[in-house]
């Protein structure tokens, strides 16, 4: 008689307190099946399973939870149910628990995404045709656009963020943040080169802010799911960090992370950059004008901005497994990203 080799556990998430959480919910009936973890985030758990035939995503904060992660999850939550019935790209969310008795954190359950992680592989469709990779880069921009056009208040999220004086916030908020990992044994002092230097020319060159709108916040290759024949964004995925604020700095994030020429490695060395046939730059920004109406002059600083706020963001990883709070492979390779993105950054600004 076969055995049932479902773990009870998988990456620190009780599966049997799932499991009676969802009876509480409706959600089925029977043990979780087919479990397995899902990657592509460094951040947080997510973990793929089924349950009486519905393939469901159940997402929480990391193993060692940082201060703001189950606020972080509670936002995603409110974010998801507002976008259901737009014409953004997202997952369907299902159903979500605040009680962090239940896990150890807070969590939610999402419908998977019939779609794939072009960050980690390309399905053969995509692998062997340039123009359908092209199209995959427009259709990242065309995501954006339909984001940025909402109307956070008709979604009833007026109070989502402080869009007020956005753009004035970034820089003293991202020094604070940097200078909060020294406080971790193991992290003594900040390891990013340049760091005023960045922070000078952003705050001497910040342009006035556009119309708020809603913001990814962390919008990039790996944070996408692509449909697996059609080059087109299937979902935009981690919604951890959106916000309302100045939409442009999801494509200012978007080109801080691209490629510099055609067949070269993006900063995530994905693979769909390594397959070359993407759009350039120019052309991202050409085609998000196509479908905006926003100002487009001051991209460069956007960009700038990103590559300095994302680049701390890596830090932070990199700083906790200083300390033993993540993985120490993670924290290297983070590392390394986050001085990649300094070093194109302050190449920018020169």
């Amino acid at each position: 008689m076969p055995t049932d080799t479902t773990p009870s556990n998988l990456l620190g998430v009780d599966l049997t307190a799932v499991r009676d959480w969802m009876d509480t919910q409706g959600l089925g009936s029977g043990e979780p099946t087919a479990v397995s973890p899902i990657g592509g985030g460094t951040q947080n758990i997510m973990i793929g399973f089924e349950r009486s035939g519905v393939r469901y995503v159940l997402r929480r904060g990391p193993k060692h939870l940082r201060p703001q992660s189950n606020r972080m999850m509670q936002r995603e939550m409110t974010l998801l149910r507002a976008l259901s019935g737009t014409a953004v790209p997202h997952p369907t969310f299902v159903a979500g628990c605040e009680d962090p008795d239940v896990l150890g954190a807070v969590f939610y359950l999402m419908h998977a995404v019939d779609g794939y992680n072009a960050a980690e592989t390309l399905t053969p469709a995509h692998a062997a045709d340039p123009a359908l990779r092209h199209r995959m880069g427009l259709s990242m921009v065309d995501a954006l656009t339909e984001l940025a056009r909402l109307d956070p208040a008709a979604l009833g999220l007026a109070e989502f963020g402080r869009p007020e004086g956005f753009l004035e916030r970034q820089v003293g908020r991202w020094l604070g943040e940097l200078e909060s990992f020294t406080r971790l044994p193991g992290y003594p002092t900040v390891l990013l080169p340049q760091v005023e230097q960045i922070a000078s020319w952003l705050d001497d060159n910040r342009p006035p802010q556009g119309a708020p709108g809603l913001l990814h916040g962390d919008y990039h290759v790996a944070n996408v799911m692509f449909d697996r024949v059609a080059p087109t964004v299937a979902a935009m995925v981690d919604w951890e960090m959106a916000t309302v604020g100045d939409p442009l700095l999801d494509l200012g994030w978007m080109l801080a992370m691209w490629p510099d020429a055609d067949g070269e490695p993006d900063l995530l060395e994905s693979r769909l950059a390594a397959a070359g046939g993407l759009p350039s730059r120019a052309e991202l920004v050409a085609r998000y004008a196509d479908n905006s109406d926003r100002d487009l002059s001051a991209i460069d600083w956007y960009t700038a901005l990103a590559g300095f706020k994302l680049g701390i963001i890596l830090e932070g990883t990199y700083a906790r497994s200083r300390s033993g709070q993540a993985p120490t492979d993670i924290g290297d390779r983070l590392h390394r990203y986050a001085l990649l993105l300094f070093d194109r950054t302050l190449r920018s600004i020169d």
